[in-house]
């Protein structure tokens, strides 16, 4: 009679990341829709931002350029690293009565970015693109995956000023470049208030916590293997004309916690004389 040996862990994580490399390989199930309204319209706008990690090293510096042409906005969030890297992601979309992607671009490169990422999503074609590099040869993945209409990609900010913080739980479809596209579930969760000042002034924004979703098998098995992505933190200030004050979390898969938040111009010495 033979004995089946116990498995062992190392077993245990192959036939996970088997799981987790099935799940992502398999068509995606059909994902329900559930669109943002729009509350507050993106307009023309032009904010400075400031990338840090967690214990508060400077990163990056960069802007969010964004102009609008009727119902049609463009948003470009724009971050030069120190180390010479480059986050450049812009992002079309249209406001009518819900928020909807046209176009999404994202590019990462230099030494911040273990993987370089060229991602493109067309939804009025229905293609997804995505350029990275594996073991230092350049690989082009093309899909046509079916695009649900509440597809968050490069929108996430505004999205979060659109939605109401009464909402227990609010989900939105993200293409994920793991590096190869996999769509995903964002669900968004308040956490309450967290109080900050401005100068002298107290205030208060609203903190959502924003879970990444994997599902199907690969979401279960994900925590197992330490493959769950990390949650991101985003403050927004509420009103009549919500804005951003700050996110934190990674910005690449599998990516340290970084900080983002609106930075501050400083002058020379001899521009503060009269």
């Amino acid at each position: 009679m033979s004995v089946r040996k116990p498995t062992s862990c190392t077993d245990r994580g192959r036939l996970a990341a088997a799981l987790v490399t099935w799940a992502v390989l398999s068509p995606s199930c059909t994902l329900s829709a559930d669109t943002v309204p729009v509350r507050f319209p993106e307009g023309v706008a032009h904010g400075f931002l400031l990338l840090s990690s967690l214990d508060g090293k400077a990163l990056a510096d960069g802007d969010l350029i964004q102009t609008a042409s009727g119902d049609r906005v463009t948003t470009r969030l724009l971050l030069q690293f120190r180390d010479g890297s480059l986050h450049d992601e812009t992002v079309v979309f249209t406001q009518r009565n819900q928020f909807r992607v046209v176009r999404d671009h994202l590019v990462q490169k230099g030494p911040s970015f273990p993987r370089p990422l060229d991602v493109l999503v067309d939804a009025q074609s229905g293609e997804v693109r995505v350029r990275f590099t594996d073991d230092g040869k350049e690989k082009v993945v093309s899909e046509r995956p079916e695009l649900p209409a509440d597809l968050a990609n490069g929108m996430l900010l505004a999205l979060l000023k659109n939605v109401r913080p009464e909402a227990a739980r609010s989900t939105v479809s993200l293409i994920a470049a793991t590096p190869k596209p996999r769509l995903v579930k964002l669900v968004i969760v308040p956490n309450g208030e967290d109080a900050f000042t401005l100068g002298s002034t107290p205030r208060k924004a609203v903190h959502y916590v924003v879970k990444v979703e994997i599902g199907g098998v690969a979401g279960l098995v994900a925590p197992l293997i330490g493959k769950q992505p990390a949650d991101t933190h985003v403050w927004i200030l509420q009103g009549e004309a919500p804005a951003f004050v700050k996110m934190e979390g990674p910005m690449y898969d599998g990516g340290p916690l970084w900080r983002l938040e609106l930075a501050r111009p400083s002058w020379p010495a001899s521009a503060a004389k009269p």
